[in-house]
């Protein structure tokens, strides 16, 4: 992933800089760390990039989610609407939150679509947890028509997309909040954290003292701190938001390097008769970071899957992915959890052991998406899509025959 590719001494230099105090940990301290505040220099470095008003760094991409529910006051029973296809974390945060997942289909945006959204709006739907998947946005105006007339809050899990824009505004801040990850397989990587950005700064402050167990960061005397609410450790440390300060600062070279990347891929293989590729709501505000086939069907789908496996290019066949698709979420259908929770009591409106998904799977059963490099040359660009062009052209002779 970008993040990774780009280490060097930048990241050296701002962890250096807090293990030279001794200060890791994010709050107080203030003589001791001699002016370092890292935390404080991330946000502000991601609040700059994506024009937000307001950002709070976490411990990961996940805490990040479960503090947006818990700062807009998702729990006990609501309902909230979620995606099939998406990394099981934003799942997952709901359960914890007390709350009821309530999943709808998607489009060949790889995101939930609007109609989706609206046939799946319950009595007690609370809130839209809308994943831009891959890197790009969803039918924005779509969605946010339908939330405005069922008058349901959006959220944004944007862990995948930053950087992304719609119709030039950043994703993340559509919704109430938007949040993003910065573990070791995103765009920016601090091994794991995760950055929530809002323009309300009420929000963002309730989020705040969630993460640090209610604590309102109020005097220099942290025992003695205000606590309007209880909260939990959700707390990023210094060393990794020392990480996540340098890797934001490559931000816009690591986008427009994928957007350029991006634009040789589509238009090589954008010859290829019969292939198809992500529905784009904003092309120009794709992150790059991913690029998707859409092949014409299923069986095509994996031919070419396992030809660009012979062919020594990585990939990803989402349909069958364990974590990210609910085909293979047996855990989840049958609410596996080492405690009881909140959904055992209430159950689930959908019965997930016999649902299906037909829109879905038919846009998933054909997906296969490789990420984008930043560190390309020309020649190995060049050499990497003379090997897929072939393995997508013969798994596509019998059905361009």
């Amino acid at each position: 992933m970008p993040g990774t590719e780009l280490f060097g001494d930048e990241e050296r230099k701002e962890v250096m800089d807090v293990l030279n105090t001794g200060v890791l940990f994010r709050y107080n301290h203030d003589a001791q760390r001699q002016g370092i505040w890292k935390a404080k220099e991330f946000e502000a470095e991601i609040a700059k990039f994506t024009g937000a008003k307001h950002a709070l760094a976490v411990s990961s991409g996940s805490t990040a989610v479960s503090s947006m529910l818990a700062a807009c006051g998702v729990g006990y029973g609501d309902h909230v609407i979620v995606p099939p296809f998406t990394f099981v974390a934003t799942i997952e945060a709901v359960l914890f939150a007390g709350a009821i997942p309530v999943f709808a289909e998607i489009d060949e945006t790889l995101c939930l679509s609007a109609e989706g959204i609206r046939a799946a709006i319950t009595p007690k739907t609370k809130a839209v947890l809308l994943v831009h998947m891959c890197g790009a946005s969803a039918d924005l105006d779509g969605i946010l028509a339908v939330c405005k007339e069922k008058n349901v809050m959006l959220i944004e899990d944007t862990a995948q997309a930053l950087g992304a824009t719609y119709k030039g505004k950043h994703l993340g801040l559509f919704g109430k909040m938007g949040s993003f990850s910065f573990d070791f397989f995103k765009i920016n990587t601090c091994g794991e954290g995760g950055v929530i950005i809002s323009d309300d700064e009420q929000l963002i402050k309730t989020a705040e003292h969630l993460s640090d167990h209610g604590h309102n960061h109020e005097g220099d005397n942290r025992g003695m701190e205000p606590h309007h609410i209880m909260g939990t450790n959700f707390r990023i440390g210094e060393i990794n938001a020392a990480i996540g300060l340098a890797q934001a600062r490559k931000l816009p070279f690591i986008i427009s390097q994928q957007r350029k990347h991006k634009a040789i891929i589509q238009e090589r293989l954008s010859k290829i008769p019969g292939l198809a590729f992500r529905k784009q709501c904003d092309d120009a505000g794709d992150s790059a970071t991913f690029f998707h086939l859409l092949l014409p069907d299923e069986a095509t789908a994996r031919a070419t899957f396992k030809n660009m496996g012979v062919a020594g290019i990585g990939g990803g066949y989402w349909y069958d992915n364990m974590y990210h698709y609910i085909k293979q979420w047996s855990h989840v259908k049958e609410l596996k959890m080492p405690f009881r929770m909140v959904a055992h009591e209430l159950g689930l409106p959908q019965d997930l052991k016999t649902m299906t998904f037909p829109q879905s799977d038919a846009v998933m059963c054909r997906l296969i998406s490789f990420n984008i490099r930043v560190t390309w040359t020309e020649a190995e660009l060049d050499a990497l899509l003379t090997k897929l062009e072939g393995a997508i052209v013969s798994a596509m002779k019998p059905v361009t025959a």
